[in-house]
């Protein structure tokens, strides 16, 4: 049994698991599940169903709905949010991303398809993180990229 099916580790995640761990709620929460997590490894995959009722279809594209590439980008963040937010000392503190590098799109996503939402974390500091990324369709990779993100001091956001 690996350390991410062990009760000790609590995944699988719901969505409303996910919301007691990060600020984000619909219409811009973008993983619906957490499906594996091994600390061990520094690493953590969710899922996103998308469906041809996303509020973004609208107007990307009309006849055309294809997922923003930015917004695969943003719920890779959400996946290393979650991550974060489950190692001691950082539960309630929110982190802004710092930087989007390296990030290659190759694959559209479209309504019916569910993105698995791997990452892998590189570095883990008090203040700053950085994670590798990679959204993926059916094993194929849809979007790519190193996320990092900075944690601002206490107060900083009021």
């Amino acid at each position: 049994m690996t350390e991410a099916s062990t009760p000790e580790a609590g995944v699988p995640l719901s969505a409303r698991d996910i919301q007691a761990l990060i600020p984000h709620r619909w219409p811009f929460l973008l993983v619906d599940r957490i499906v594996e997590y091994e600390p061990s490894r520094r690493w953590i995959v969710g899922r996103k169903g998308v469906t041809s009722g996303e509020w973004f279809f609208g107007g990307h594209f009309p006849g055309l709905p294809v997922m923003p590439g930015v917004l695969q980008v943003e719920a890779l963040a959400q996946t290393m949010a979650v991550y974060v937010a489950r190692q001691e000392g950082f539960g309630d503190r929110i982190g802004l991303f710092a930087g989007i590098e390296e990030c290659r799109f190759k694959r559209i996503v479209v309504p019916g398809d569910t993105l698995r939402l791997e990452v892998t974390m590189e570095k883990l500091g008090r203040r700053f993180g950085k994670g590798r990324a990679v959204a993926s369709v059916r094993g194929e990779v849809a979007c790519e990229a190193l996320l990092s993100f900075v944690i601002p001091p206490e107060g900083a956001l009021r």
